[in-house]
């Protein structure tokens, strides 16, 4: 029993002291400090390593509990890290020892750090309670609780080049979690590598959510969650049972990382040495561009987009990106169920190949929601592309040889549906391309994915409804299947709320902003709500409460108008009761 308590109270001080070290780091790298408060730093430091030492050590001797092989990996691997930098501290060992001054770097500290307070916060026991918090509440608690961590760090003084309003702060730290991509000051020039960073792991985070991470951690170093915790979760990441919530976590978490890795390499190499001459800078442009296409956020750190002189005849840099957002647009369920189907391809084919005179089953491998999804999709991305090609042809794409015209339609196609680049002038756009623009915001990305919008699904049910009352039928079939009436009304509700809230905000920018041109303010209004970042040019010319319009538009876009109302009303658990049935005239 003395043995438990004294273990309890290790991992609670411990979390602190690691929490501690994560606030003192942020102090460091957010501001400017004399040669004393250095000083004081460093042997605050060097107490934080050695007492992480001693309770990694401690944690082992005083459990009782068996840890999992690849939890003793993670504090093997971290004993080590913490070993090797205090050893760094004495000048006698590092100066016998050449490799150490590989690691006499401020940043591993750092990079430690952080995988401390990973470790020691992933280890407590959080538990949901259904009966207070629904699966929507705390989804939206948590890009609301990202969002004012974002808005603080972005107003340290090591973060930007100049003063950033409370204001600014707030919009920029909401379009980065909300993956929109709209900015009031260019992230490039005003915001230090610091501040870019912060605005790097922003996107990250509010791509995949908090959640995401934060319930995979707790499982990985735990082994073990609540029931009500997985309930929670099948919930939001969609998941069809409970006992596969940590598996598709998982898989999406490694499936992001493996993307964004071979994204970030590409990229790295189809940027020249006259386009970015330093070796870390193109890392660092690689890395922010790959995770900003992924996550379709649009951010750049390039003051005009790809649309800069240097980058707007770079084709294999637009079609990697491009790529990217598409992938991150798709959605992981699509995803995960096309990995599955090109697994049973191939055996399949292999079959054919062994006993070609044999019949084998083909089992309905593509969901029907994958089905409607690609080819949603497809139809989207050709069309727009199509679109784009002859609306901008001696306009916007005078300036390109036949297969850049090919490639910058494509892109100025497929990015309005949530990525955010633009690899042209916006402002001279024609106003039929506009209005393709404006469609393809507002259809977006498809579900489960890190895009916004009212999603492709949502799109492909209510064209399917149209024309299944033009035929006279009373049910949608599909590929041999049947829509249900709930997927209808889903859709049909998804799409009302989407229109009341993007016509709420016209109304009142326009209100606060009369001298603005309306085409403008509306586009406005939809890149914000699906969550683009596409803009003609008046985000930063907005007054203070216009601002506050677009940010509240993209937060409501990002978690939708529907999953605010289920968070804010009361849900029916069950109906055991049926009124008659009654039409209503329509027209």
């Amino acid at each position: 029993m003395i043995n438990n308590k004294i273990f309890s109270a290790l991992k609670k001080s411990s979390f602190w002291l690691s929490f501690l070290a994560v606030a003192m780091v942020i102090f460091d790298l957010g501001f400017a400090h004399s040669i004393a408060v250095r000083r004081y730093l460093d042997s605050f430091y060097t107490i934080v390593l050695v007492l992480g030492i001693g309770s990694i050590l401690l944690r082992y001797v005083l459990s009782k509990q068996q840890l999992m092989g690849k939890v003793r990996v993670f504090d093997g691997l971290l004993f080590f890290l913490f070993t090797l930098l205090v050893l760094v501290q004495v000048d006698v060992i590092r100066e016998n020892l050449s490799f150490l001054q590989f690691f006499n770097k401020m940043g591993w500290v750092f990079l430690v750090v952080f995988l401390y307070f990973i470790r020691e916060a992933s280890a407590l026991r959080v538990d949901f309670k259904r009966d207070y918090l629904n699966p929507a509440q705390v989804f939206i608690g948590s890009f609301l609780l990202i969002i004012l961590a974002g808005t603080l760090l972005l107003m340290l003084p090591n973060a930007a080049h100049g003063d950033l309003s409370a204001l600014d702060a707030l919009f920029t730290s909401t379009s980065a979690v909300c993956v929109t991509g709209l900015i009031v000051v260019d992230t490039g020039s005003y915001f230090t590598v610091f501040g870019q960073t912060i605005i790097l792991i922003l996107i990250q985070l509010g791509g995949l959510g908090i959640m995401t991470f934060a319930s995979y951690f707790s499982y990985f170093f735990r082994g073990k969650t609540s029931y009500e915790n997985q309930l929670m979760l099948k919930d939001m990441t969609n998941s069809d049972k409970i006992g596969e919530v940590f598996s598709v976590l998982k898989k999406i978490i490694l499936v992001t990382f493996v993307i964004e890795f071979i994204g970030a390499v590409l990229i790295f190499f189809s940027i020249s040495k006259e386009e970015i001459a330093s070796v870390p800078e193109r890392i660092f442009f690689s890395v922010f561009h790959t995770v900003s296409g992924f996550c379709n956020a649009g951010f750049s750190t390039l003051e005009s987009s790809l649309y800069e002189a240097e980058f707007q005849f770079n084709y294999p840099l637009q079609l990697i990106i491009a790529a990217l957002f598409i992938l991150g647009g798709i959605g992981f369920p699509i995803l995960f169920n096309l990995y599955k189907y090109a697994v049973y391809a191939v055996k399949h084919q292999f079959l054919k190949i062994r006993h070609p005179h044999d019949t084998v089953y083909k089992p309905w491998i593509l969901s029907l929601n994958s089905r409607i999804v690609l080819m949603t999709t497809s139809i989207l991305l050709v069309a727009g592309s199509v679109l784009f090609y002859f609306f901008e042809y001696d306009n916007t794409l005078a300036g390109h040889s036949t297969f850049g015209k090919i490639v910058t339609a494509f892109f100025g196609g497929a990015t309005p549906r949530t990525a955010g680049f633009n690899s042209v002038d916006m402002s001279a756009l024609n106003f039929s391309t506009v209005m393709i623009i404006f469609l393809l915001m507002w259809i977006g990305a498809s579900p489960g994915s890190t895009g916004g919008g009212i999603k492709t699904s949502t799109f492909a049910i209510t064209t399917l409804n149209f024309l299944s009352l033009a035929r006279g039928k009373d049910r949608i079939e599909v590929y041999r299947r049947q829509i249900t009436d709930m997927s209808v009304r889903r859709a049909f509700a998804i799409m009302a709320l989407s229109l009341m809230v993007i016509g709420m905000a016209v109304f009142l920018i326009a209100s606060f902003d009369s001298e603005k041109n309306l085409l403008s303010i509306a586009f406005e209004c939809f890149s914000a709500y699906s969550t683009v970042g596409l803009s003609l040019g008046i985000t930063a010319q907005l007054s203070s409460a216009s601002k506050m319009v677009i940010i509240f538009t993209m937060f409501i876009g990002r978690v939708s108008m529907l999953t605010i109302l289920i968070a804010m009303l009361r849900r029916v658990k069950h109906l055991n009761y049926r009124y008659p049935d009654e039409e209503i005239l329509m027209n």
